[in-house]
């Protein structure tokens, strides 16, 4: 019996850790802690008269018969503007001190209400803003919802400390603390317990019944970890450039890439389930936790999400999410830069940087390493285009930089190029202080983006000889180098006198002159000696008897 206990015990402990080890959970109706959408809108300090806030709210529909909820039970004077992109059907809860516009009758109540009214006016965005400002003065809030199933307004005060005019930018609806929306396309769940001490493992399931085909996200806290499941044909387009890991069935986007990231994530699960979704990105990650699951069921063309969590998000400036009927790959690729950084080393080894502050000689050859920052697992590459040395001074003096481009293997030039250059054109300048700047292109295959601007400061110092002196430094091979060709020449000029000996005799200079005339083809150790006179005439002594292989025909003698 103890035994058998036992052994219940330790399979039991064998279940729990394998569960524990392959975490999922179930998604419930609720808003992600996480990933929201983000929509048009504006927020405003505006207040009208009798101190009424002056709020729109523009609700868009996946389906053609669409219910919803209103509480507008609320204690202080208020204007409500209610437009629809279709027939959707409501009860209002409406305090005396409330009204509401409907706007082209596109919205249906179920109980007539006396502070209900309906307008027939343009119902786009910016035709509807001009429309309340004219006949109200100005506009509060301008918010944009997707499928909602209720929609309260509380207690809270509405305006928002800043400027009066109503400006519509992409915004996050979770920072409206007077607005409390439930919708019913968005499902989330976070397991437990929370893995502490673990980067963070978001995963993102876009149902297959759904017709989303973009995908825009923002992602606003760095070091994540991206799972995203979506139909065939999703694309998911990323608006700025962090370092992510990302794994997906579909196509991806990223700011730095004109054409797409294929899908990564090549698995044995499929389907849209939760739990094949949740295990698909555990599979992909070689994980055995996750942070956060969100399901979407959305049949909007396109879809904005943005990524963090709520409480530790900063306030998003309108420079920071481009407007959605912009987001194209073209625009959004545009919009980003890549940053690049630039280090120096003396040697092509490329181990030791050299420290900002060390002086560089002009005579010496200089290794760079112009580095791009990483997204996710994809690899970029980096192409210099041109380099130039501007000096401190307002830039008085400007000089092209002539490079040499320095090969490495792929694995060392992840996101990377090497060059080298010397800077000997500098000599005949007195600045010490230059700016490096380099044009370079980075490319993803074969698509290339703008040019992207890489600089670095230097300082240089003089070599030791000007230009027209240049220091020699001979190693070992030039001085053996120079001994053999020396000694190489002295064996020519050794055979040069030889050859000479060979075929003169013993020259004048060694006291073995001949008065004998050589003619070509006979030794001249076969011509006869002839006795020399102690007194030469004075014939002899004339520069013209002084001549070899003169035309005389019978010798003078000087025998008595």
């Amino acid at each position: 019996m103890e035994g058998y206990l036992l052994r219940s015990l330790l399979l039991l402990s064998i279940a729990l850790a394998a569960s524990s080890l392959s975490q999922t959970c179930e998604p419930k109706d609720q808003q992600s802690n996480y990933v929201r959408e983000m929509l048009m809108g504006c927020w405003t300090d505006f207040v009208g008269e009798n101190k009424a806030e002056i709020h729109i709210l523009n609700l868009i529909w996946n389906t053609d018969h669409a219910v919803f909820g209103l509480n507008v039970n609320i204690s202080r004077p208020l204007i409500l503007i209610v437009t629809s992109s279709n027939e959707a059907f409501t009860l209002f809860q409406l305090n005396k001190d409330v009204k509401v516009y409907i706007i082209n009758s596109k919205i249906k109540t179920v109980v007539t209400q006396p502070n209900v009214f309906e307008e027939d006016v343009p119902d786009k965005k910016e035709k509807l803003i001009t429309w309340a400002e004219e006949r109200f003065g100005g506009v509060t809030s301008f918010t944009t919802l997707q499928n909602p199933s209720l929609i309260t307004l509380t207690e809270a005060e509405g305006t928002k400390p800043g400027s009066s005019n109503c400006v519509l930018e992409n915004e996050d609806i979770t920072r409206k603390n007077f607005l409390e929306i439930k919708t019913n396309w968005h499902k989330s769940c976070t397991p437990e317990p929370q893995s502490l001490g673990h980067d963070e493992i978001h995963v993102i399931n876009i149902k297959e019944e759904s017709a989303v085909r973009n995908v825009s996200l923002l992602v606003k806290t760095q070091g994540l970890s991206l799972f995203l499941r979506g139909p065939k044909g999703t694309t998911w387009t990323f608006l700025r450039e962090d370092s992510w890991k990302i794994g997906s069935n579909n196509d991806i986007q990223l700011p730095q890439i004109l054409g797409r990231y294929k899908a990564s994530y090549n698995g044995t699960l499929s389907g849209d389930k939760a739990e094949n979704v949740q295990r698909m990105a555990l599979e992909y990650f070689k994980a055995s936790y996750f942070t956060s699951y969100s399901e979407i069921e959305l049949n909007a063309p396109t879809l904005f999400l943005v990524i963090g969590k709520q409480n530790n998000l900063t306030e998003t400036s309108t420079a920071e999410l481009p407007m959605i009927k912009e987001m194209t790959p073209a625009t959004t690729a545009s919009t980003n830069k890549m940053p690049l950084t630039m280090e120096l080393y003396t040697s092509p080894d490329y181990r030791l940087p050299l420290d900002p502050e060390t002086r560089l000689p002009t005579n010496k050859r200089i290794y760079a390493e112009i580095s791009g920052h990483a997204i996710g697992d994809i690899k970029l590459t980096l192409k210099v285009n041109s380099c130039i040395m501007c000096s401190k001074a307002s830039c008085s003096v400007r000089r092209e930089l002539p490079f040499i481009l320095e090969a490495c293997s792929v694995d060392s030039c992840h996101n990377s190029a090497r060059l080298s250059f010397s800077l000997d054109q500098l000599q005949e300048v007195t600045s010490t202080t230059w700016d490096l700047e380099c044009s370079v292109n980075v490319c993803f295959g074969p698509h290339c983006l703008g040019v992207e601007r890489v600089k670095r400061n230097l300082e240089v110092i003089q070599s030791c000889q000007p230009p027209d002196q240049p220091c020699f430094d001979f190693g070992l091979s030039g001085v053996l180098g120079i001994a053999f060709g020396g000694f190489l020449i002295g064996v020519l000029l050794i055979g040069a006198l030889w050859f000479i000996k060979i075929k003169t005799g013993y020259p004048a200079g060694l006291g073995m002159r001949s008065t004998a005339v050589n003619f070509p083809g006979c030794p001249c150790s076969s011509a006869k000696r002839q006795p020399v006179s102690s007194n030469p005439s004075p014939s002899e002594n004339s520069s013209a008897n002084a001549s070899i292989g003169s035309t005389q025909s019978t010798p003078t003698s000087s025998m008595a």
